[in-house]
């Protein structure tokens, strides 16, 4: 224990959290109490409350409470690039709400009279949120899995396109998913369309990634399904369509 001591109630007051929540902390093993008295009640010292800032932190960017135990574990080893990293998240969210106000604004200034938007303005702040999004759900392992360089290249080539640009980026994944849904009819991903789909995801990753390679298209397939997270995208447009797509992929990339 570290200095002053904090019962439940005092902390839960102090960093707004309720106390039942930190009770689940202390279940599920996230926040352990500093210790307990007698009667069993829970008391927090200042290390228990950086903990507890930290998991606020990783909470405001979306992250469950499963990951965030392992990188608080993790950060025990270097906590300044843990933080570091964090501020940085909370950078790209904040550029990305700025984004979005300054397109609002734009459009209310217009649909008043005033000067008109140009198609590329439109969808700055769209394309900005879609970053955010993806970098919500998926930034960290996609990180650790190419590198900072190779995911922020994408980033750029996705913020700096045209309307026309954006717009066929989303008609190819219509048409792929479309192809998809039609070929998982046979049970076969070795199938005409599944192909065709498959050929059409290699154009799809290829309007974000700065280089393409065989063995990084059948790791993103194999993620999809991996990671819960990259499979409820696609199982949610049509139950097994996440391994329909990674065995179409397959059966291409031979």
């Amino acid at each position: 224990m570290e200095g002053f001591l904090y019962d439940i109630q005092q902390a839960a007051k102090l960093s707004g959290v309720s106390t039942r929540t930190l009770r689940y902390y202390d279940q599920i093993g996230l926040l352990k109490p500093a210790g307990t008295n007698a009667a069993g009640y829970r008391f927090y010292s200042s290390a228990e409350l950086k903990r507890l800032q930290r998991i606020l932190f990783f909470k405001t960017l979306g992250v469950e409470l499963k990951e965030i135990k392992t990188l608080l574990d993790r950060e025990d080893s270097d906590p300044v690039a843990v933080l570091k990293k964090q501020k940085q998240e909370l950078i790209r969210r904040r550029e990305a709400l700025d984004k979005l106000i300054v397109n609002l604004e734009k459009t209310i200034h217009e649909a008043e009279g005033g000067i008109p938007m140009s198609d590329q303005e439109r969808f700055e702040g769209f394309k900005k949120e879609l970053i955010e999004e993806n970098e919500k759900k998926y930034g960290r392992e996609i990180r650790e899995k190419y590198g900072e360089e190779s995911i922020e290249s994408a980033n750029r080539k996705l913020a700096d396109m045209t309307k026309e640009e954006y717009k066929d980026l989303q008609q190819i994944e219509a048409e792929m998913i479309s192809l998809l849904k039609e070929a998982m009819k046979t049970g076969d991903p070795g199938n005409e369309k599944a192909q065709k789909a498959a050929a059409l995801h290699k154009e799809w990753i290829c309007r974000y990634w700065p280089q393409y390679t065989k063995e990084a298209h059948i790791e993103l397939a194999d993620l999809y399904v991996n990671d819960e997270r990259f499979k409820a995208y696609y199982d949610e447009k049509q139950p097994g369509l996440a391994q329909f797509l990674r065995d179409a992929i397959h059966k291409w990339l031979e």
